[in-house]
């Protein structure tokens, strides 16, 4: 067994290649051996015990970028839950979910890599093909939220919605545009923030799709927890103005909307970074919050 786990290691990790090559991520199936390698370093329980049994709706429904990572997050979502015992999960890519009956049995909504296609950039639009009802079904979620419930985003999550302004405000920004694959430092905002104690001091060091954001380097609408910091001999970035620079560029953050509270977690497009068992601390010390389980400061930077 310890020689499978081995061999494992050995072949799905990032390699980082000299004289400033790309990394590479190999993506790879959603194995048995795999599930198992997480399991082991998943947390065996919650930072702080579950107000009262939650339930996670997971939906992974992606009409745009297929990110392939996306049925290995949905996995490490449900482990979290299932070896912490601090929710239990429900798949499912159903939109009768987002029906105002429906969707209040679900403690948190997981848009996990939710990418919508161009020219649009709404989700549900995409599949309903009836604006009027795509955006019913956003409002419900938006009021979801709004009336105490939790909300995560991860990746692509952000996208779902793009060219909504609610959505965008709920979220603490949207999606801009994103450098090549590189190396990515996540540093901490705040040491001693609950959330990022799962970090130790140390900062969160991957191999990731850096995403740019709109709105979200204006409004600060919302508490950093990890900041981005590019490796200055990578990949270089056209698309960013000699004025961008002095720009800090936030990875993931935590904000309240209304009376309830959204959790958004950039770095995971490839699924290797989930090995490293701070990063699934982190990931479900965010979930906790979006529960409503983990009391700890949300003020928005604006507020400060």
């Amino acid at each position: 067994m310890h020689l499978k786990y081995t061999v494992l290691f050995l072949l799905l990790p990032c390699v980082i290649l000299t004289n400033h090559a790309h990394a590479q991520c190999p993506p790879f199936e959603v194995t048995p051996e795999w599930l198992a390698q997480i399991e082991a370093i998943a947390p065996a329980k919650p930072l702080v015990a579950p107000k009262e049994p939650r339930k996670v709706l997971i939906c992974s429904l992606m009409t745009g970028f297929k990110h392939w990572c996306t049925p290995h997050t949905a996995a490490m979502l449900k482990i979290l839950g299932d070896k912490s015992g601090a929710y239990e999960v429900v798949f499912s890519n159903d939109l009768a979910n987002f029906e105002a009956d429906t969707i209040k049995q679900y403690d948190v909504i997981v848009l996990n890599n939710t990418c919508s296609k161009n020219p649009d950039r709404h989700l549900f639009y995409d599949v309903l093909q009836d604006m009027e009802k795509a955006i019913e079904l956003e409002n419900n979620l938006i009021n979801h939220i709004a009336n105490g419930h939790g909300l995560a985003a991860f990746h692509g999550g952000i996208v779902a919605f793009n060219k909504s302004k609610p959505f965008s405000e709920m979220m603490g920004g949207s999606f801009h545009y994103h450098p090549k694959q590189q190396t990515v430092t996540g540093l901490i905002v705040d040491e001693s923030h609950p959330i990022t104690s799962a970090f130790h001091g140390e900062p969160l060091v991957h191999f990731d799709e850096p995403y740019y954001f709109n709105n979200a380097y204006f409004d600060y609408n919302f508490r950093p927890l990890l900041k981005m910091q590019l490796d200055p001999d990578g990949p270089v970035d056209k698309r960013q103005k000699p004025s961008d620079a002095s720009i800090k560029r936030y990875i993931s953050w935590i904000k309240p909307h209304g009376n309830g509270r959204v959790f958004y977690c950039s770095p995971s497009h490839n699924a290797q970074s989930f090995e490293q068992p701070k990063l699934l601390q982190f990931i479900l010390n965010g979930m906790q919050y979006a529960a409503g389980d983990l009391d700890c400061n949300d003020t928005p930077l604006t507020e400060n």
